[in-house]
């Protein structure tokens, strides 16, 4: 029998968790401050006038706060239609994502076909292409389809997948028991009906992982419009802030509070996002394992 004088850890053994916290701490507390000092310099600069963004000493915060800056810079630009630009583009190329990604996904990891480890080869295979080797080629294939200065080239690849999302959507698929699969077969569910009626209600931690950065990539996505827009009126927020730049040119003046209040507006929405869906996304990072 065990006497409660030999469960009794060792003094020392009390003394090593505190050390280890204590030097966690040590580390996390000025690598987080490090991380926040860009953000609230954005943030407080967006509440200063033009003359105190720059001025010397560094004005950590301003007497007089400027909320006016924030209506001011709203009007400068059709920030209402780039916002709602932005909020379609980012809706469409969400759905597009999530419908082929989850249907390609779901048949890497569980339907039975020939050349399946081929053809998920060649699919990784395309995420060592740098975007800019495929830029011109995909430029002259929507010019000769008459679809420049249109949603189509920005909408449309979406709903063709993303290699990077169906293998991490694969990879959680195979961390699902297909006795579940098989025993809906039985019953008479086609591929279809087990994809959405078991498969996509277990993958939440999944599927918000690729919200998170589907969202994330086209909310901030400039270079895009850049390339296949020209009408200001189509343009996202990301292009409005850089019409700030413009002033320099022709004004001579870059309003930068301005450019920090429309940075804070455009940061906000992905910012939330994340805050809401933050169990979901650290569950899916967990539980998307590699297994093959």
């Amino acid at each position: 029998m065990v006497t409660w004088q030999q469960r009794k850890p060792h003094p020392g053994k009390r003394f090593r968790v505190p050390w280890r916290k204590t030097l966690a701490f040590s580390l996390i507390i000025p690598l987080s401050i490090l991380f926040f000092i860009p953000f609230y310099w954005m943030i407080i600069s967006s509440l200063k006038t033009k003359d105190e963004v720059f001025a010397w000493p560094i004005v950590w915060f301003p007497k007089v706060l400027h909320w006016e800056n924030y209506p001011e810079a709203w009007k400068t630009y059709p920030f209402t239609r780039f916002y709602l630009n932005t909020i379609g583009l980012t809706a469409l190329r969400l759905q597009g994502v999530l419908l082929s990604c989850t249907s390609v996904a779901y048949a890497f990891a569980r339907l039975r076909t020939p050349l399946k480890g081929v053809l998920f080869t060649f699919l990784l295979s395309t995420m060592m292409l740098p975007r800019q080797v495929t830029l011109i080629p995909m430029f002259v294939i929507w010019y000769r389809l008459g679809a420049l200065n249109t949603y189509w080239p920005l909408v449309l690849p979406y709903f063709f997948g993303s290699a990077y999302h169906i293998f991490l959507l694969r990879q959680f698929f195979l961390t699902i028991p297909p006795q579940l699969g098989e025993a809906a077969k039985i019953d008479g569910c086609s591929e279809w009906g087990i994809l959405w009626r078991i498969y996509l209600p277990l993958s939440k931690p999944a599927l918000a992982v690729v919200s998170i950065f589907t969202f994330q990539w086209s909310w901030g996505d400039f270079f895009s419009p850049l390339i296949y827009l020209t009408d200001l009126e189509k343009m996202p927020v990301s292009f409005g802030i850089f019409l700030f730049k413009n002033e320099a040119q022709y004004g001579g003046i870059t309003y930068w509070h301005h450019i920090m209040a429309m940075s804070v507006v455009m940061v906000l929405p992905p910012i939330i996002l994340f805050f809401t869906a933050q169990k979901y996304f650290i569950q899916g990072i967990v539980m998307t394992g590699i297994k093959g």
